[in-house]
């Protein structure tokens, strides 16, 4: 993660709206670019997820010659094992969760009736992944007709840099659980004069703990369980390993979850992950925090975990929720003189230019933001850049990111703890649910706003939401800082009453320009 950083020469001189130095605006033109002639630029693009695809589509229509190359299905992780999957069964969960808190709102159990009440409520885990599963599928194929419809072609196949100007295409046998099995494409090389690499990531994996798909178990490997784990552990407190703790936890598992932190997620907002281990203690979620596993072993129907302290704890399925590593090996990176960190992430600019010219990188194989909003971005920028178009850098304080627990925690811009140790000047306020009309009446007990803003001038520069959809209620805050709005003009806009979106304005209201201090 973090912001992918190369010297002034290569980011270009950024001005004051942010824009990066631009042919467009009447400077010397970039020899990176293509140049402006009147043939189609032949753009290659090895990867077919967020990045890739969004890539293709803007390539597409800014009159470039577009090829798209991918060895497993388009969408990519994202659409096929990771952010549509997880969300889909997290809705699932989500409701489940709504109906497990409904007697604060008056709904009693009927059961003495013969009704099917809320605590009858069982989950078919099998239809649930079905449905994941298809719903992946009709995903992959919506973006198939998107660019089919938009002129790309469409290569089935691993792709490879052959130097900085040709990409070969190795056939693989794909047989992905989210579409069905395909003839491959024979061995061919596609010359270029732009490259854009979006080759993802996958998950890490302990060597003492090999994931088998049955009970040890990566995170895209969740969705072929027919049967609800009796206990799942899950294993990593970061945003995916949070998430499931979340999920299978309301759609009726034990979980025990371990971190080898003193708090879940890490590197998160301190308060909202607060919140969310109160929730979870609440919702029976067990936390070995400070606790790190060392393997994982199957025993008989069941698993073993067990810790660097020698403890072991037994379920019946574990996940393995440790991160992903690039998937940038045996992509020729080297060879072709592409600059490369010790983590296999490619070394990129804010505008995803590699260090050499005309190739590009977008999305977690440059360990920017492991966001398919990002990934999705990184692309438009390049293919803008690269086809001589006028662009916008990418600014990573302006993208805004949500953790789908139970309640969801979204957060944009700058941190409470970057102003506290002094590194942005900053004023926070924060302002509980539990006042908000809307949250009493829908039982909502859990959960905060929090605004960080510049003294004096009280521009919004960062903001949480802990909240039910707070995933949905970010976006004020994240046009906010985003076009330097101050929380007077926050304040002013009109809300809905009732509504969790009055506590946006609420918290604006309370920077009186006093500075930091406890809310």
């Amino acid at each position: 993660m973090g912001d992918a950083r190369e010297p002034a020469s290569r980011t270009g001189e950024i001005g004051h709206n942010g824009r990066v130095s631009d042919p467009s605006v009447g400077l010397p033109p970039d020899p990176s670019r293509v140049p402006s002639s009147g043939e189609h630029p032949r753009v290659v693009i090895v990867g077919g997820g967020p990045g890739g695809y969004e890539a293709a589509l803007t390539g597409a229509r800014l009159g470039a010659e577009v090829t798209l190359i991918e060895e497993r299905g388009l969408g990519g992780a994202a659409v096929l094992t990771d952010v549509v999957p997880s969300k889909t069964l997290i809705a699932t969960a989500d409701v489940l969760d709504l109906v497990a808190d409904s007697s604060r709102l008056g709904i009693r159990d009927s059961s003495r009736d013969g009704a099917s009440t809320s605590r009858s409520l069982t989950v078919d885990l099998a239809a649930v992944n079905d449905r994941v599963r298809s719903l992946a599928a009709a995903q992959s194929a919506d973006i198939r007709a998107s660019l089919t419809a938009a002129g790309v072609r469409i290569v089935e196949g691993r792709g490879r840099l052959d130097g900085p100007q040709r990409v070969v295409v190795d056939p693989v046998a794909r047989a992905d659980w989210a579409l069905p099995s395909g003839s491959t494409a024979p061995p061919r090389t596609v010359d270029a004069d732009v490259i854009l690499l979006a080759v993802g990531a996958q998950p890490r994996e302990l060597e003492t703990a090999p994931c088998d798909g049955e009970r040890i178990l990566n995170w895209t490997q969740l969705y072929a369980l027919d049967e609800l784990p009796e206990h799942l552990i899950v294993v990593g407190s970061g945003v995916t390993g949070a998430e499931f703790a979340s999920a299978y936890r309301a759609l009726g598992s034990e979980v025990t979850l371990v971190s080898s932190r003193e708090k879940v997620l890490p590197g998160t907002d301190p308060d909202a992950a607060d919140v969310l281990e109160d929730a979870f203690a609440r919702r029976g979620v067990h936390l070995a925090s400070r606790s790190r596993a060392s393997s994982a072993r199957r025993e008989g129907d069941g698993v073993v975990v067990t810790l660097t302290s020698g403890e072991e704890i037994t379920g019946s399925h574990a996940l393995m929720a440790l991160g992903g590593i690039p998937a940038t090996a045996g992509l020729g990176l080297v060879e072709a003189g592409v600059r490369v960190r010790e983590s296999g992430h490619i070394e990129t600019d804010r505008v995803s230019r590699t260090s050499v010219r005309g190739i590009y990188a977008a999305g977690d194989c440059t360990g920017v933001h492991p966001l398919a909003s990002v990934a999705a971005m990184q692309g438009r920028i390049a293919m803008h850049h690269a086809l001589g178009d006028a662009v916008s850098p990418l600014i990573v304080n302006h993208v805004s990111s949500a953790v789908f627990t139970s309640p969801e925690i979204a957060t944009v811009g700058v941190t409470e703890q970057e102003v506290r140790e002094g590194r942005v000047s900053g004023e926070v306020k924060t302002l509980r649910l539990e006042t908000n009309p809307r949250a009493k009446m829908q039982g909502i007990a859990e959960g905060f706003v929090k605004l960080m803003v510049r003294p004096g001038s009280h521009t919004v520069i960062g903001a949480v939401v802990v909240a039910p959809r707070a995933s949905e209620l970010i976006l004020p805050f994240t046009l906010a800082v985003a076009h330097r709005l101050t929380a007077e003009q926050v304040a002013g806009t009109s809300t809905i009453y009732p509504s969790l979106t009055g506590s946006l304005a609420e918290v604006a209201r309370r920077h009186d320009g006093t500075g930091l201090t406890p809310s």
